[in-house]
């Protein structure tokens, strides 16, 4: 690992953008390398090795472009196929599960914590076996909420449409009197607001984008590699529709995203080459 590598992050679309901009803020001088697996997405329908896969030859591709650490901006990646990741990638992985579960069990008052995600997220069980090894008597509660995704993909984020499949989804964690909410998909940071306005200012809503920079940030320090640029450059791939990319991107970084690079060729290549490897 170097100061001058950059970071890199990968996710099945746009959600990753969420832990993008968090590190931007935390980590302004860091170059990062951005890919989105356009072509494949969702990953939350995916079975278990298919997701293995995917992560794999994602991560290859990052590989190539000589990043000095990878992020999982993936709840679906971490939930399922995390520990693997780490046994097979050569350079330090953050997920966005573990920051998010630690920062649940250390806010929470009560140990009654809820946790909202993909069905693949959710079907895991992973957050209730990171949460639960940390604080074995904590209550975890589940809902599974893949409505949210496309409404944050379509920029519903806020208006009646969106309350009224908030309420849904959330009533039955509402009734459970939980004090801590784990937002397990990193779409979910955008419509936060209306969340938190249905459960209450009462229960604190985790941000799995935000504790995975913290992460990312602690990692990076630790090894004496923060860059020691004032401002960072950022290279964003993807692998199929990169117009509609730039325009949902928009919505999650607030702001244009140019030059988004298609890499259908090259990534069958890095795929090719992952599955001879590994």
């Amino acid at each position: 690992m170097k100061k001058n590598q950059p970071i890199g992050i990968f996710d099945s679309g746009v959600g990753g953008l969420t832990v993008l901009n968090e590190i931007v803020k935390l980590l302004p001088g860091e170059d990062i390398v951005y890919f989105g697996d356009t072509a494949r997405v969702p990953y939350g329908a995916k079975s278990p090795e298919t997701v293995k896969n995917f992560a794999i030859e994602n991560s290859l591709f990052l590989l190539e472009h000589n990043v000095k650490m990878i992020i999982a901006a993936c709840n679906t990646v971490s939930s399922v196929a995390f520990p693997y990741l780490v046994r097979k990638v050569p350079v330090p992985v953050i997920d966005v599960l573990k920051p998010a579960v630690r920062k649940a069990v250390e806010s929470s008052s009560s140990g009654r914590i809820g946790v909202i995600g993909t069905n693949a997220t959710i079907r895991s069980r992973a957050y209730e076996k990171q949460i639960l090894r940390l604080r074995p008597k904590t209550k975890v509660f589940f809902q599974a909420c893949p409505l949210f995704v496309p409404f944050v993909e379509e920029g519903f984020v806020s208006g009646r449409p969106l309350k009224d499949i908030v309420k849904i989804y959330l009533k039955g964690l509402k009734e459970k009197n939980i004090d801590t909410l784990v937002l397990g998909c990193t779409h979910y940071p955008l419509i936060k607001g209306e969340i938190s306005r249905y459960m209450s200012k009462k229960v604190l809503l985790v941000d799995s984008a935000r504790t995975a920079a913290e992460d990312v940030k602690e990692v990076l320090k630790k090894r004496g590699v923060l860059s020691g640029k004032k401002r960072g450059a950022i290279k964003y791939f993807v692998s199929d529709s990169p117009e509609m990319f730039k325009k949902c991107g928009k919505k999650f970084i607030g702001k244009k995203i140019f030059n988004v690079n298609v890499v259908k060729e090259e990534v069958s290549y890095v795929w090719s080459k992952c599955r001879r490897k590994f």
